[in-house]
């Protein structure tokens, strides 16, 4: 896909969902924002919003966190679903703060891979959430499922899809972009039955045109 058709789209789904923009809505500690992403994995934001309270109220920090019981934390935790791993990455991660970071979170993408729990994807949303830094796109499942299906990028990896997302877009959107595609592979794109008829951008969109052989009307 071309730059140009490509940021006709992502302005068209920014349009869609302005409050993706506001990056001050995750204005909360570094911490939280590295815990809470790694509890976000195959889970919603409501699931994630029904624990965390519960859970920063009783493991405010690095600290409280690395000494936590695990039973505990899961507990608290369980309605994120894959709780016991969860538990698990969260309280290594915030051993890791405290005893090689002086129990703060790192501002690199070099230090921050090397957390217990910490991919890529967790990686890239930490910078930009926590820190306000586009080092990358976050490729979570619906930036895979959507990439493919608009005709951003043909990888198969998520890997070579935050190459080819990063090649079409500019480098300060990169961190907004994948919070634009989450929320539109939440509420219109889905997994099983994509609601193609309401999309604003199914008349650009490769899979739509792909499937129903032709393109949809502005």
């Amino acid at each position: 896909m071309d730059k140009k058709k490509a940021r006709r789209i992502f302005s068209i789904l920014a349009g869609r969902y302005p409050d993706r923009w506001a990056r001050e809505r995750y204005a909360v500690s570094p911490f939280e924002v590295l815990i809470t992403t790694i509890l976000s994995a195959q889970t919603t934001d409501k699931s994630v919003d029904a624990v965390r309270d519960d859970l920063f109220s009783r493991f405010p920090d690095p600290q409280s966190l690395a000494m936590a019981d695990i039973t505990e934390v899961e507990d608290i935790i369980h309605a994120t679903g894959f709780f016991h791993m969860k538990a698990k990455h969260i309280i290594e991660a915030s051993r890791s703060l405290v005893e090689r970071f002086s129990g703060t979170v790192p501002d690199t993408m070099e230090d921050l891979l090397t957390i217990p729990g910490v991919g890529r994807k967790t990686a890239n949303i930490v910078l930009y959430h926590a820190f306000g830094k586009n080092m990358g796109v976050a490729v979570d499942t619906h930036v895979f499922r959507l990439a493919g299906r608009l005709g951003f990028s043909e990888s198969k990896n998520a890997e070579g899809i935050e190459k080819d997302l990063m090649h079409l877009f500019p480098e300060e959107d990169w961190g907004v972009l994948t919070d634009i595609l989450i929320s539109h592979g939440r509420a219109v794109c889905t997994a099983r039955k994509p609601a193609c008829s309401i999309c604003p951008v199914s008349h650009l969109c490769r899979y739509y045109i792909e499937v129903t052989g032709r393109e949809k009307q502005e």
